[in-house]
């Protein structure tokens, strides 16, 4: 990117600048926070903006921060400072025509500052005269009930969640136009609803958002803020609450810690969680609820009953990916076992339990012993941290590339149209792109239908329905650009799509998941399409099978199976894939193994492959998703399967992880399998 950079007269002889003083600039790339440090040389000396453009060509995951200080600089501070406002302070400035709309963050639960302020002011629900209604199916009626009385009466009254009933939305805008007037004067409403997903979600009406005061409540960021927020939710008397205070207070720290984990781990992304869950304070009060009752009834400390219970069923209730349930019971296994009594537990590197204090011991402990922030405090490898920063700046770009003026006659940078550019594009591709595949042709060329041969027949279908959508397509919008055909929105979508380097929706939906842009797309669909065409030509099982070359890599996987299931007679019911990671490269195969299959071209996440000692090792830093060596995959029978230090990773399609699981590879570790599962380690087939 720099080089691109380079090209511009404000940036002349960058390039040149970074060879000839590669010491100097190799320190300022890799300091850890760079966009603190002075650029080298006369670098230095460019505006604030020039050298954000540097900052991005060279370390794109100090970019938030970068632009954070930027807007700081240009702005002032207010812009950067995210202080929560004081409810009673907006409060204020409601009324009975003004509603309070609260738009939802996840973990935080801005209608208990409601409740709190209500009870000052003499309405609760004992009082009558303060109605809470939780939005859902049949309960529209219950609301319009609730909210004639309040109008009436002067109540307050709280909507919960009313994204979740869009028909009904209508009459509630309705209702609350007709009670702005004429209502008794301490008459409040406070609604509550998550925040639309996408443009096309938005099904608030304008009417009740013009008319209210907006609150967003972010939750707390950072290991620091969550374990303090955790224990907020308790206090003295809760400590002293149990007969039994030595397990309880240990337990219940651990709780809170565990909270603070699962609730910020979200910020790493897919390898922080495949999916995101809406864990919140209720869940953690809960559990201590449990965890009280629990130790007031048995004798001896059930452990085993309470790692369940919060990890199957009050956070496990959220969860619904299989791997998320495996880690969030994993983190309960090293948290809350017998060896914490001991003093023997460290919630992270650096953090032992604290022992027997009092409540605000607890808060102090917290802000002696609580190492800095960094990933190490999930059981992460600080790897993670740039992935997501990265992933975090490329977001912010495409948000400010598609907020760009889309006129089609403007000229770009270089001095081209937008429709020149998109006119570029097209030709380039109609042009490489190969003739399909004779499917009928390769049929009479196999002489039989192994399970190989099979899924080759079936990639290639699979690759012909998706390379003449995009012939028919661009053939399609170059007859518009040209004028000789209307255009439509679907031809319009394209166009913007490959303007903006993205894979159009009518191609993805009959591809593979990919997280590359256009270009990159297009030369790996090359790859596959040449692939395919090496094993069709005749049907010999490639010395080593790029897995990620298939729209579906676990037909494959399964065909390893189903041959060796024929071959000796074996019950496929009964068998499973064992996975030899060797120690050669792809050049190094020279032929086929006599059973099963080579594989290559995928690449770890979260650690790296130690291939001299044949085990996986702690991940070197800055290389995110380092090369596997080629895997030896066989089929065994289930019993045969050894399963002693072993790490069962999951194999993902890419690092969106979560849909686009594939398989599990057994793979050898020293270390105890729980690292690499709070390490979130898995294997993936594109990056």
């Amino acid at each position: 990117m720099h080089l691109a950079l380079s090209t511009m007269d404000e940036f002349r002889n960058l390039d040149r600048d970074i060879e000839g003083s590669a010491k100097r600039w190799k320190k300022f790339v890799e300091s850890e926070c760079p966009e603190k440090e002075k650029f080298p040389q006369e670098w230095k000396n460019k505006t604030t903006l020039q050298q954000l453009c540097m900052m991005r060509a060279l370390r794109p995951d100090r970019m938030t921060y970068a632009v954070r200080d930027f807007v700081e600089e240009k702005l002032g501070t207010k812009y950067i400072v995210g202080r929560s406002l004081d409810f009673s302070t907006s409060f204020e400035e409601s009324g009975p025509a003004i509603p309070m709309f609260f738009i939802l963050s996840p973990g935080v639960d801005p209608l208990k500052d409601v409740e709190r302020h209500g009870k000052k002011l003499g309405w609760t629900f004992d009082n009558k005269n303060f109605h809470n209604v939780s939005l859902g199916q049949g309960q529209e009626v219950i609301a319009e009930r609730a909210l004639d009385l309040a109008a009436k009466e002067g109540h307050w009254v709280i909507l919960q969640n009313i994204h979740l009933v869009a028909k009904w939305l209508s009459i509630l805008e309705k209702k609350m136009e007709q009670h702005s007037e004429g209502s008794h004067e301490n008459f409040r409403v406070f609604i509550s609803a998550e925040p639309a997903p996408s443009p096309e979600g938005h099904i608030i009406p304008q009417g009740i958002l013009e008319n209210s005061i907006k609150i967003t409540n972010e939750p707390p960021t950072g290991m620091h803020a969550n374990l303090h927020k955790s224990l907020d939710n308790f206090n003295q008397d809760t400590l002293e609450m149990c007969a039994r205070e030595n397990e309880f207070k240990s337990i219940l720290f651990a709780l809170c810690y565990f909270h603070a984990v699962v609730a910020e781990r979200r910020k790493f992304g897919p390898q922080g969680w495949n999916r995101s869950y809406p864990f919140n304070t209720g869940d953690l009060t809960i559990s201590v609820n449990v965890l009280y009752n629990y130790l007031e009834a048995n004798v001896k400390v059930p452990y085993d009953d309470l790692r369940y219970l919060f990890g199957e069923i009050m956070y496990g209730g959220h969860i619904t990916d299989d791997w998320d349930r495996r880690l969030c019971r994993t983190y309960l296994e090293e948290f809350i076992k017998p060896e914490m009594m001991e003093g023997e537990v460290l919630l992270a590197a650096g953090f032992p339990l604290p022992p027997n204090l009092d409540y605000n011991g607890y808060h102090q402990y917290i802000d002696d012993l609580l190492p800095p922030e960094s990933p190490y405090l999930y059981g992460l490898h600080p790897n993670a941290e740039i992935g997501f920063l990265t992933l975090t700046s490329e977001k912010l770009f495409r948000t400010v590339l598609e907020m760009q003026p889309r006129d089609s006659s403007g000229r770009e940078g270089g001095g081209t149209t937008r429709e020149e550019k998109v006119k570029a594009t097209l030709d380039e591709v109609i042009e490489k792109l190969p003739e399909e595949f004779n499917i009928a042709e390769l049929m009479s060329k196999a002489e039989e239908r192994t399970p190989y041969v099979v899924v080759a027949f079936q990639e290639c279908e699979r690759m012909n329905t998706l390379t003449s959508e995009i012939k028919r397509s661009l053939k399609e919008l170059d007859l518009g650009l040209k004028g000789e055909l209307t255009m439509t929105s679907d031809m319009e979508s394209l166009q913007n799509a490959i303007f903006f380097d993205q894979i159009p929706d009518s191609w993805s939906k009959r591809a593979y998941p990919s997280m590359a842009g256009l270009a990159n797309w297009f030369v790996d669909l090359l790859n596959r399409i040449k692939e395919l065409e090496t094993w069709t030509s005749d049907f010999a099982l490639p010395s080593a099978v790029w897995l990620a070359g298939f729209f579906n890599p676990q037909s494959f996987l399964t065909a390893i199976m189903q041959s060796m299931a024929r071959r000796n007679e074996w019950p496929l019911d009964k068998m499973c894939l064992h996975c030899d990671v060797t120690k050669k490269s792809r050049e190094d195969c020279s032929g086929p193994p006599r059973e099963g299959s080579y594989i290559h071209g995928l690449f770890m996440e979260g650690a790296r492959w130690d291939s001299q000692s044949g085990i996986i090792a702690d991940a070197r830093l800055k290389e995110l998703t380092p090369t596997m060596p080629v895997i030896f995959i066989k089929a065994i029978p289930v019993d045969k399967q050894d399963t002693r230090n072993l790490y069962p990773c999951p194999v993902y399609k890419t690092r969106l992880r979560g849909p686009t699981y594939v398989w599990t590879f057994n793979l050898k570790t020293k270390e105890k399998p729980s690292k690499w599962v709070l390490a979130g380690v898995s294997l993936l087939l594109q990056i």
